[in-house]
């Protein structure tokens, strides 16, 4: 497979743009070679510059669950684009998503807009700082909440301490007040609150999708909302990618553990960038203008996006056995992908959450972070590189999780576990 165009599209790009991309892991620096450019998308495919296609298990990193160019979103934003690209006052479509959103969450009283995954946690931090009157809050290792300044911390041995920068440019005294706990461990968040009778929060991934895929185990949750609970803090679900990819009503359905306040976007969007966070009225109600905490966004409930998010959750709505439909897929791909990986001699760990599938070249199943970086970095690299050769696109990281949108059949979950066989059959020397 050739990719000639690509490589003189990086060239180019690294010219005029940092590292040549707009986010880091597009650069493909942990699998090697040259990152595909994409010309464009339909249903379950991608088509390079080269003019190569690809199955794609990345969908935009999760937001297109109808596959690319679906004809009902695709004609809601043309239509939309019509009519204005933004107007910075309020609109019917805001309150039309807003109101389905809110439907379909029973944590959900009130939701605000805004235009991305990070800027919705960093209000919903915000938020829960304003309402509890405290400043420290507690996050986990591997879970990834935006790039805001008080996240970007990383925990050293893993133990529960106060949070130090991970990133140059961030000053430590802006992630002070960030604690760090291992997830799956409870006694690393009692630790926490040990250390600080200051939280306003604890956030979490509850089905974490930035180490790999991850889920938080039930018990684990409950005990965390009974800590929160016990100590006056807020739980945020951090559901920026899985929210309507792993259940249609959020987490708290399928964990039996409701948070306070929920982020989301992704599916929310239908392709477009939005962002929105929303929990009890009695905290959204201290958001500016009806309370005394600041947010503000000009392209917040923007229409074309707001436009395509009706009618990605109205066609999910419409269609409420599509999540199930997508699991039995992701169930089949996993299974598929293991049995292929056993017969080669491959350690492989799958996990599988509606239509969110993740899998680990390692021994042992993996609960955490810790567990996740024992994998085998070199093999995924390697699976990564001949998987594209066979015209599938799979996320360029150990720490993503994978996607099946509508789009991608039954026949082509079959071609991928074939070609799953001949990839493990090259990599084992068999």
């Amino acid at each position: 497979m050739q990719r000639i165009h690509s490589q003189e599209d990086f060239q180019e790009a690294q010219r005029f743009i940092p590292g040549g991309v707009n986010s880091p892991v597009r650069a493909f620096k942990s699998v090697g070679g040259t990152p595909v450019f994409i010309k464009e998308g339909k249903g379950a495919y991608l088509y390079d510059v080269d003019g190569n296609r690809y199955v794609d298990y990345v969908q935009s990193w999760g937001p297109l669950i109808f596959g690319h160019r679906d004809e009902t979103i695709e004609n809601a934003v043309i239509d939309a684009v019509k009519h204005g690209l933004s107007f910075g006052a309020p609109t019917e479509a805001e309150t039309e998503l807003a109101k389905d959103v809110v439907e379909l969450f029973e944590s959900i009283e009130k939701i605000r807009f805004v235009s991305s995954g990070t800027e919705a946690v960093m209000s919903a931090i915000r938020l829960a700082r304003g309402f509890t009157g405290r400043d420290d809050i507690v996050k986990f290792e591997g879970c990834y909440h935006g790039h805001s300044d008080s996240l970007l911390v990383s925990a050293g041995s893993g133990a529960a301490t106060f949070g130090t920068p991970s990133s140059p440019g961030v000053p430590a005294d802006f992630t002070k007040h960030t604690l760090l706990a291992k997830y799956n461990d409870i006694e690393s968040v009692k630790k926490c609150f040990a250390d600080s009778d200051n939280i306003a929060c604890v956030i979490i991934e509850p089905i974490a999708g930035n180490m790999g895929l991850v889920p938080a185990e039930k018990e684990f949750l409950k005990e965390l909302r009974e800590l929160c609970d016990a100590n006056g803090a807020l739980l945020i679900f951090d559901e920026v990618m899985s929210g309507f990819r792993a259940t249609l009503r959020g987490a708290e359905t399928i964990t039996g553990v409701t948070p306070d306040i929920v982020t989301l976007g992704k599916v929310i969007g239908g392709g477009m960038p939005v962002g929105a966070f929303g929990g009890r009225a009695e905290i959204m109600n201290m958001l500016s203008p009806e309370g005394p905490v600041y947010q503000a966004g000009t392209l917040s409930g923007n229409p074309v996006a707001m436009a395509a998010g009706n009618a990605a959750i109205s066609k999910l709505k419409q269609n409420s056995r599509v999540i199930d439909v997508l699991e039995k897929r992701a169930q089949r791909l996993m299974e598929g992908m293991s049995e292929a990986a056993s017969k080669h001699g491959i350690p492989c760990q799958t996990t599988v959450r509606g239509s969110m599938f993740g899998f680990f070249f390692n021994e042992n199943p993996v609960k955490n972070f810790d567990d996740a970086a024992k994998s085998d970095a070199e093999l995924f690299a390697k699976f990564h590189t001949a998987m594209l050769e066979e015209g599938y696109y799979f996320a360029c990281s150990l720490y993503e999780t994978g996607f099946i949108s509508t789009a991608i059949t039954d026949q082509i979950i079959e071609d991928t576990i074939a070609a799953f066989e001949k990839v493990f059959g090259v990599l084992s020397g068999k």
